[in-house]
Formats: structure tokens, C-alpha cells, sequence
């Protein structure tokens, strides 16, 4: 759950969004390519400022700042300038995202957390240097002050000088003939004028089609260098699986003590009573039958009870109408028993391995319970749908109208879904802004499993 937590949501309830409270139409590009080609324009002035004006005097500050460090009087601030820098780069990540689509992740390694005395910042500033990310930060601030302050401008200067040609042609040539050149012509004549007019209409249409992919050009730049390397990636989900196998197994090792201890103080306590029962039976059935007939009745008492109390064992560990049926028709059932009108819309093309079926179920569980008991919502929206992109994909959210406003960090319940669905490298994104509503999605990549 990370940089693009509310738009993974967004993606995964896309085809209900209609029909949510507070939900909005997708969005559609203004005024088709000619809009598109004017919002890159304005969008390109906006990263020049940033490529040439912030990318280049940071690029110079931290230069400095490193020459210094290697002197021994820069190890205090170089921490704080390599933050400012990252910072600077996570911006232009979400940018990439919000305005071309492109995602670049985010490749750090993690940082001890503050405060810091003089020690710590010296131990920061060692960590930071040793990041590979670091180095490929500051190669990046040099090529988007040069190679991306150009992408950013073409797409600017495109729309800019082909008014200019109309501009010319509309009289100013008349002030600057024999003067001036527009490009490759010479303004004497009318002639030339007219001609600069063709060539600013050409550049014109050039940039209704291509400022939009410069845009997207400059952005793939930023991510050639910003993203993880293929080498920090493998080292990266290596780390992940490590968390994810101790999670799996102290998931497992607690769901064996709450199992034992269930056990221990329920079904196995009425058992051992039972039969110390049937024993004060056995003494009493010939010299007091009436007593025998009493703590009989009791014994029966304790079976039947002992007998709920397994069965809500077992059910607590696989749901019989999760082996039977499925997740589609469990879900179905959760939604039955939750306190709150629950609106459903399930669409799967068959079963899922039993563990995942299991992850799932219990996750959209907790995300109910968490809906009823924290959000004081009203009504609950729960989808479940399959896709087949991205090799496939289980795709669940439940949207409910309470008040919104969820602090994911304060709660145990979405870091116990992440535990759960993490062996299986599902994901958990949470958008709850203040007054609601409040969606939680659930993605686990898996494929259908034929069942015989």
C-alpha cells in the first residue's frame, strides 16, 4: 500500500463507480487532441521550471555539499539536501503518474528513523551514500536539466512559434522584413509572409499530435533513471518474500495457539466434564437412578454445547460453505450476517486454489467488520470480480457510506489483511477521505483452478 493507494482503488471499482456515493464519471481528455496538445504545453512550462530551475540548483547544492562531506564538514547537511532531493523525485513520480500514466517506482532502501543526533546523522548520511538510488538520483537531476528541460520545452515552443507564423503573416512582418528570419524563410515579401503562415500551421498540427507523447517522453526519461534497477528489484522482492514467509509462518504459529487454545478452554473443558459426568453415572445408575437420569440430561447439555463450540472452530478456520461453494457464494453469506445492508455484485469464473479462497475470505471478513464497528456506515457496496490482465487478477472492494476519514496507521486490521494476503503478493489500498466514503481494494494475483 504505497504512492498509488487511492487511484488502485479507483482502477478496481471503475465499472461501479456510478452507482458509489461521492463517486465521479471517469474523467475524458479536454477538447480531444487539440485540448490535449494544449494542457501538454502548459504542463511542459511547468516542468521546465522544475527541470531547469530545481533539477539544476539542487544538482549543483548536493555537488557541493558531497565535495564538502569528502572534506569532513558537509556529513551534518548532506542528509538533509539527499532528502530534499528525493523529495523532488517522488514529485515527478506522482506527475509521471497523474499526467502520462507512467509509474515509477520508488527504489530506496529504508532509513533508521529520527530523531538524529550528530551520530545519527553521520550513520544517514553513510546509508544514503551506499544507496545505489542515491547516485542514480543525481544522474537524473543532470539529464532532466538538460535532456528534460528540452522534452519539456518542444512541446511549449511547438504551439509558441507556429503562432508566431501567423503572427508574421497577420503584418508584423512588414515591421521586421529584410530583418528577420522565421525559421527557414527570409521575410522580404508577402509572399514570405504567407509562406510563414504554412510553416506555423504545419507546426501547429505537429504539436496536436505529438506534444501529449513529448510529455510522456520526458517522463519515461525521468523513469529510465528513477526506477529501481533490474538488480534492486530482485533484491527488493527477495526481501519481500523473506517478510512475507515470517508472516505467514507467525500468522500460522498464532492461528495454532488461538486453535489450541480455543480447544483447551472450550470443547476439551466440557469433554473432561462429560466424562467425569458419565463416571458419577456409572456409580449412581443402581443406587440412584433418579440422580443418574439428572446428570444424564447435564451430560447431553454438555455434548450438544461442546459440539456448537467445534463447529464454530471449524468454522473459524475454513467456513464449510467456503469448501462447499466457493468464494463467490461465501462472500454471499458474509454478506447476509453483516449487521448493515450489504449490496453485493460477485461475477468469478469458477474456483481458486483453497488458500487463496481462504485469504480472501477472511480479508473482505475483516474489512466488513472494520466497516460496521469504525465507520458507522449506513450501506456497504462489496464487488468481487476476476480479471484476466496482468496474467490475472482477483479483484475485490468494498465501498461503504460512513464518515470516512480512516487512519490506516493507527488500526491493526489492514496490517493483518497485508500479512494475510502478502504470501500470496496481494495488495491492500485504502481511500477514506474525511466525511467518506470509504473504499478498501483488494488485489491477489491468482488464476482459476479447475475442480473436479
Amino acid at each position: 500500500m504505497d504512492v498509488s493507494g487511492a487511484v488502485e482503488a479507483r482502477e478496481a471499482a471503475g465499472r461501479t463507480d456510478e452507482r458509489r456515493p461521492g463517486a465521479a464519471p471517469p474523467g475524458r481528455r479536454p477538447g480531444g487532441p487539440t485540448g490535449a496538445a494544449l494542457l501538454a504545453a502548459g504542463r511542459g512550462f511547468v516542468l521546465m521550471a522544475l527541470s531547469l530551475g530545481v533539477s539544476l540548483a539542487l544538482f549543483v547544492m548536493t555537488l557541493v555539499s558531497l565535495v564538502l562531506t569528502l572534506l569532513g564538514i558537509g556529513a551534518a547537511g548532506t542528509p538533509w539536501l539527499l532528502h530534499v532531493v528525493r523529495v523532488h523525485a517522488d514529485q515527478r513520480r506522482v506527475l509521471a503518474h497523474e499526467w502520462a500514466g507512467v509509474d515509477i517506482p520508488t527504489p530506496y532502501r529504508p532509513l533508521p528513523p529520527g530523531p538524529y543526533g550528530l551520530t545519527g546523522h553521520v550513520e544517514r548520511c553513510v546509508l544514503m551514500l551506499k544507496d545505489p538510488a542515491t547516485w542514480r538520483d543525481l544522474c537524473w537531476l543532470l539529464t532532466d536539466a538538460v535532456a528534460g528541460f528540452v522534452l519539456a520545452l518542444l512541446p511549449t515552443a511547438l504551439i509558441g512559434y507556429g503562432l508566431e507564423g501567423w503572427v508574421m503573416f497577420a503584418g508584423v512582418w512588414r515591421a521586421v522584413a529584410g530583418d528577420y528570419w522565421y525559421g527557414f524563410v527570409h521575410l522580404e515579401t508577402f509572399g514570405d509572409a504567407a509562406l510563414c503562415a504554412v510553416l506555423g500551421s504545419a507546426l501547429l498540427v505537429l504539436a496536436r499530435y505529438v506534444n501529449p507523447h513529448l510529455i510522456t517522453a520526458h517522463f519515461r526519461l525521468a523513469g529510465a533513471l528513477l526506477a529501481p534497477t533490474r538488480g534492486a528489484r530482485l533484491s527488493r522482492r527477495v526481501e519481500q518474500l523473506y517478510e512475507t514467509r515470517h508472516d505467514a509462518v507467525d500468522t500460522s504459529a498464532a492461528e495454532l495457539r488461538r486453535i489450541e487454545r480455543d480447544l483447551h478452554d472450550g470443547a476439551q473443558a466440557r469433554l473432561v466434564a462429560m466424562g467425569m459426568s458419565l463416571g458419577t453415572i456409572e456409580a449412581l445408575v443402581e443406587r440412584d437412578p433418579e440422580k443418574a437420569k439428572q446428570l444424564l440430561g447435564q451430560a447431553r447439555a454438555s455434548s450438544a454445547e461442546a459440539l456448537t463450540e467445534l463447529r464454530d472452530l471449524v468454522r473459524g478456520i475454513h467456513p464449510p460453505v467456503l469448501a462447499e461453494r466457493g468464494l463467490g457464494d461465501a462472500a454471499e453469506a458474509l454478506a447476509l450476517r453483516t449487521q448493515v445492508p450489504v449490496e453485493t455484485d460477485i461475477e468469478l469464473p469458477g474456483r481458486f486454489a483453497e488458500p487463496v479462497e481462504s485469504a480472501a475470505y477472511f480479508a473482505v471478513s475483516e474489512v466488513l467488520t472494520n466497516a460496521v464497528k469504525h465507520a458507522r456506515a449506513a450501506h456497504i457496496w462489496l464487488d468481487i470480480h476476476y480479471s484476466y490482465e496482468a496474467g490475472g487478477m482477483l479483484r475485490i472492494s468494498v465501498t461503504d457510506d460512513g464518515q470516512g476519514g480512516a487512519d490506516v496507521s493507527k488500526g491493526s486490521g489492514i496490517a493483518g489483511i497485508e500479512r494475510r494476503l502478502g504470501p500470496f503478493d496481494g495488495i491492500v489500498a485504502v481511500s477514506s477521505p474525511p466525511g467518506g466514503p470509504t473504499m478498501v481494494t483488494l488485489e491477489i494475483p491468482c488464476r482459476p483452478v479447475p475442480r473436479a
